[in-house]
């Protein structure tokens, strides 16, 4: 049996992998296991009227957080997550140009179901909060995806 990667080679991998991310500007840090932070800047692609950023955009900003808190600590336990179900409430609207900066935390982690919260504020405005969110997340072994070739390409030759 292999030994488990660390939680940053295998956030490192993640952030490879992650074209979502990636195409929207996002940036993950993660502080610990468990808590993590992302940031975006919102373009022009990002708009649904003149100035003002879709609601789907942010919904996947928080989508993201709040399963990149879940996925970072799962990955202590060599596994992964996947979405079972979140909620979020729109506090204000966003704008372009807005720098929008998500905190994750996990609330709870079970045998099966890991649950985390999150806020995105806006610090370019003074800080305003303009969402926040909850999620449920499954955890499950990192081996029964395709994330296992990834973290152990020699396993499967």
């Amino acid at each position: 049996m292999q030994p488990s990667p660390d939680v940053a080679t295998l956030v490192a991998i993640y952030n490879q992998i992650n074209q979502y991310g990636r195409a929207n500007g996002m940036e993950l840090t993660v502080r610990k296991p468990g808590e993590v932070m992302y940031t975006m800047t919102i373009r022009d692609e990002h708009l649904s009227s003149p100035g003002t950023c879709h609601g789907g955009v942010v919904a996947g900003l928080m989508d993201a957080v709040l399963g990149a808190a879940a996925l970072s600590l799962a990955f202590t336990a060599g596994e992964l997550v996947s979405t079972v179900e979140f909620k979020i409430n729109y506090l204000h609207p966003v704008r372009l140009h807005d720098h929008l900066v998500a905190r994750g935390t996990v609330e709870h982690s079970g045998k099966t179901l890991i649950m985390s919260s999150a806020s995105i504020e806006c610090p370019t405005r003074d800080g305003l909060v303009v969402a926040r969110g909850m999620g449920t997340f499954n955890r499950y072994p990192a081996d029964k995806r395709d994330f296992h070739q990834l973290l152990f390409p020699e396993a499967d030759k």
